[in-house]
């Protein structure tokens, strides 16, 4: 396949280019500062609309607001869209779908096959022990943005599915503060290098089940977001997540 890997210098992105150079790719990088990432050119960002002109897919690993500059190039070139970028609020989320209805777009958070296992796990979980309470701890490396992290939103997406209702996100705790059984509580850690780990706490009856992610390595990512892009490339237009691919 062609592939243009847009924010290709970053953590994940340089990853991205050297797991579909390994799997035999022809993988073209795009970078704010144009560079170079394992042997692959890496073209500044207005060279976007004409490295699409050949491309089989497009994964993009950068900022929403990037992202959404992004996307009509994407869309005005009809290629396959894998967008792992998180951190978008409600118009850019309506951006990508609206381009959904012209080009096959996955948007995920997590890339990690491991963590979509954990999402039907805290499904179970949460149907499972409805009255139990419900704590969420997210860790990343002290570099990242958004917070809490793209996953943890789409953890407690879950949980308020799984509880039938939206439950009231108490983003840490300070002075004095009763718990109250319609909040779940979500703590956010920002340190070192750490790559990614979650971990859901539900609690009650005298009995605590976690059910925790970590990622040993961004590659594990980069083989998901690739993976997402050989399947979209065969696919109609319309809106995918992660869980389809697997």
């Amino acid at each position: 396949m062609n592939l243009v890997v847009i924010g290709a210098t970053g953590r994940t992105g340089s990853e991205i280019v050297a797991e579909a150079s390994g799997r035999g790719h022809d993988v073209v990088g795009v970078a704010t500062s144009a560079d170079t990432v394992e042997d692959v050119r890496v073209y500044p960002d207005d060279e976007l609309p004409r490295l699409l002109e050949d491309a089989d897919a497009a994964i993009d690993f950068t900022v929403p607001a990037a992202t959404r500059e992004h996307v009509e190039h994407v869309v005005e070139a009809g290629v396959p869209y894998v967008v792992g970028t998180t951190g978008f609020g409600e118009a850019g989320l309506d951006a990508l779908r609206g381009a959904s209805e012209s080009i096959p777009v996955l948007k995920a958070s997590n890339f990690a096959r491991g963590v979509q296992a954990l999402l039907r796990l805290v499904e179970a979980g949460v149907e499972a022990l409805p009255e139990y309470d419900i704590e969420l701890t997210e860790t990343h490396h002290s570099g990242k943005r958004d917070a809490p992290s793209g996953t943890a939103n789409t953890i407690l997406d879950v949980v308020d599915s799984a509880a039938r209702s939206k439950l009231d996100r108490t983003h840490g705790r300070e002075g004095e503060h009763k718990r109250e059984k319609s909040e779940v509580g979500v703590h956010v850690r920002r340190a070192g290098t750490v790559r990614g780990e979650h971990e859901l706490l539900l609690a009650g009856n005298d009995e605590v089940l976690t059910l925790t992610h970590r990622a040993e390595s961004r590659r594990v990512f980069a083989a998901g977001a690739v993976d997402a892009a050989e399947w979209l490339a065969d696919a109609d237009a319309g809106w995918y997540a992660f869980g389809d691919v697997l």
